[in-house]
């Protein structure tokens, strides 16, 4: 499995943006489908958004469609997700994660950052 670290979390004002990385070591980075996932207070963990290999396919949860925006650097072995326009509702830990097909399930990923904390106040 990949081993991910996600930073960039914090407390940001509504309307704000916030952009999460994610790093990535111990097998080839561009070997794995990525994706963000998130879980708020009392709620099941939920997609958010997920990128092929190369970079050339993404999709969206229709939550955040329009505001958040996943992209990868192979060369870096870094995920990213740029978070603009914020909502009190994104409130959330957020984790990246790692998967040899494509999915919205978590069960189908199999490495799993720690998670970071967003928070976005009202």
């Amino acid at each position: 499995q990949v081993q991910l670290v996600e930073s960039g979390g914090g407390l940001v004002q509504a309307g704000g943006s916030l952009r999460l990385s994610c790093a990535a070591s111990g097998r080839t980075f561009s070997s794995y489908t990525m994706g963000w996932f998130r879980q708020a207070p009392g709620k099941e963990r939920e997609f958010v958004a997920h990128i092929s290999w190369s970079g050339g396919r993404t999709y969206y949860a229709d939550s955040v469609k329009g505001r958040f925006t996943i992209s990868r650097d192979n060369a870096k072995n870094t995920l990213y997700l740029q978070m603009n326009s914020l909502k009190p509702e994104d409130t959330a830990v957020y984790y990246c994660a790692a998967a040899t097909r494509l999915s919205v399930y978590p069960s189908d990923f199999g490495s799993w950052g720690q998670g970071t904390q967003v928070t976005v106040s009202s």
